[in-house]
């Protein structure tokens, strides 16, 4: 009978552990969830049908921001700025089922927050572990606070590198690889990268970087068991070990410096010349060029990959599909543009995108060239942030709302 105990015991413990690991690795925890690619393979369930019927819940936010919001063990956190002069940082958090305004912290910025109208200090996405929030700001400064907002460390990375910014504002968004949070400060003046510690937000690693400014964001690649983080700039793409900062790769033929690349295992679809197609390794050689095609030239937006297709988004707002293996275009949709936020998809393969006038539109690449937008709903506010998505719903967030789509 003992044992009947202790294996029932067992039994839910594993069950307990299985459903946290599950909901862990649904999360949304970067600028485009996993890899920071924007395709969530293990995300189910995204609506296909967005309206006022599908609207969870609407929740009215401090100040602006273009971070895209991640959602956590069940809560939605989000980064805004506001002031006369976008001094005041925010830290802002909800619960994902009803919206309830669970907790914010707010913080005085310690650099720069001078930036172009079109953006804002609160431009960069936060990133998580899972455990904790590591928000970064155009000021430069860096914070982390545990899920229930309780502040663990915050560095003003202006204090220790008092040049690095630039007069339109910083943007690159964070990312998590191998316990090392990386970030890419690139500007004109005082250019760099770091690793920097999760624990106490030390530098593990600091790098130069060329001398210009960048908004591009870090990738994953995943090349056989080991992640490798792509630095993406003018000068092109750097791969490097995120624990170490140690280079494994370099391809120098030069890269955009708005749109990101999107990663896929080990190959990289990068916005250089066009769209261009890597196969990367780590054993020190250059990347291989699988094929450029020029015509797949990315806007703002950047591209995405999704089983044995790439999409682009151009300056026109039309939705390129491309062949992943040779880069030949397949079909092209005219969307309802402008873009700036890029384009997301979860495991069903539909693609969320959102206009800069706020036309959300989900988009079925499976349909008749021309018919592919089978949803839109006009949310009525500017929106430049990418959207997210968790388990059976889509989030969009403006500089006065955040939105969530799906029940």
């Amino acid at each position: 009978m003992k044992d009947v105990k202790n294996l029932s015991s067992l039994c839910l413990g594993l069950l307990v552990f299985g459903l946290s690991l599950s909901s862990a690795q649904a999360d949304w925890l970067n600028f485009r969830g996993p890899q920071g690619s924007g395709y969530a393979k293990n995300i189910a369930n995204t609506p296909a049908t967005i309206g006022e019927e599908q609207l969870a819940w609407k929740a009215p936010l401090p100040g602006r921001g273009l971070g895209s919001a991640l959602i956590v063990d069940g809560k939605v956190f989000v980064t805004a700025a506001s002031g006369p002069d976008q001094n005041q940082l925010h830290i802002l958090c909800f619960n994902a089922t009803d919206g309830a305004a669970l907790w914010e912290r707010r913080f005085w910025a310690s650099g720069r927050t001078m930036t172009n109208d079109k953006t804002c200090v609160a431009a960069p996405t936060p990133a998580s572990d899972g455990k904790k929030i590591y928000a970064l700001y155009s000021s430069n400064d860096l914070i982390c606070v545990d899920l229930d907002g309780n502040l663990k460390w915050m560095r003003g990375l202006t204090l220790d590198y008092p040049n690095a910014s630039n007069s339109l504002g910083m943007a690159s968004s964070l990312i998590i690889a191998e316990n090392t949070l990386i970030a890419q400060i690139e500007n004109d003046s005082e250019s760099f990268a770091a690793g920097f510690d999760l624990a106490d937000g030390t530098n593990k690693w600091k790098m130069d970087r060329p001398k210009a400014a960048n908004w591009t964001s870090p990738t994953i690649l995943k090349i056989g068991d080991q992640e490798v983080v792509a630095l993406q700039s003018s000068k092109g793409i750097l791969g490097l070990l995120p624990a170490t900062g140690s280079a494994v790769f370099n391809y120098e033929k030069g890269a955009a410096t708005i749109p990101s690349g999107a990663a896929s295992g080990d190959q990289l679809y990068t916005p250089s010349n066009g769209l261009t197609a890597l196969s990367t390794s780590t054993n020190g050689d250059a990347p291989v060029e699988l094929w450029n095609e020029s015509a797949q030239r990315p806007g703002t937006a950047s591209p995405i990959v999704i089983g044995d297709k790439v999409y682009v988004i151009n300056n026109a707002g039309v939705l390129n599909c491309a062949d992943r293996k040779t880069g030949a275009r397949l079909w092209r949709s005219r969307l309802k543009g402008p873009f700036s936020a890029s384009p997301v998809a979860g495991a069903n393969g539909l693609i969320y995108v959102v206009s800069e006038t706020g036309v959300a539109q989900v988009v079925d690449p499976t349909k008749e060239e021309g018919k592919q937008i089978i949803s839109e709903y006009e949310l009525g506010e500017t929106i430049l942030g990418t959207p997210s998505l968790a388990e059976g719903a889509v989030y969009f967030r403006s500089d006065g709302h955040l939105w969530k789509l799906g029940k």
